[in-house]
């Protein structure tokens, strides 16, 4: 849980909130302590959930029907934005060493 929500800068109660809103889309394991073990399918599921709330603005009704209509679009677009931002990261490392 720790990891997850470490990997997209949210507190462990926002990810473990969503896990339970959404948990249709997001199926963690349990170990036999009780933690969330969260497969990569569920880490992309969060991500596109974090984007939607918070880039989008949508409430978390909205998010529960995009995920129910358009899955596949909303990955699409997560893949784009992450592929920009990691440009970015690295165009900000070049201008700095420069």
């Amino acid at each position: 849980m720790g990891e997850v929500a470490q990997m997209l800068g949210q507190e462990p109660s926002a990810v473990r909130y969503w896990s339970n809103i959404f948990s249709k889309y997001i199926k963690p394991e349990r170990n036999a302590k009780g933690n969330r073990l969260f497969h990569p399918q569920d880490v992309e599921c969060l991500k596109t959930v974090q984007y939607l709330l918070k880039e989008q603005g949508m409430t978390l009704d909205g998010v529960a029907r995009r995920l129910a209509s358009d899955k596949a679009g909303v990955d699409k677009t997560m893949a784009v934005v992450d592929s920009l931002t990691k440009i970015r990261t690295q165009l900000e490392e070049i201008y700095s060493s420069l």
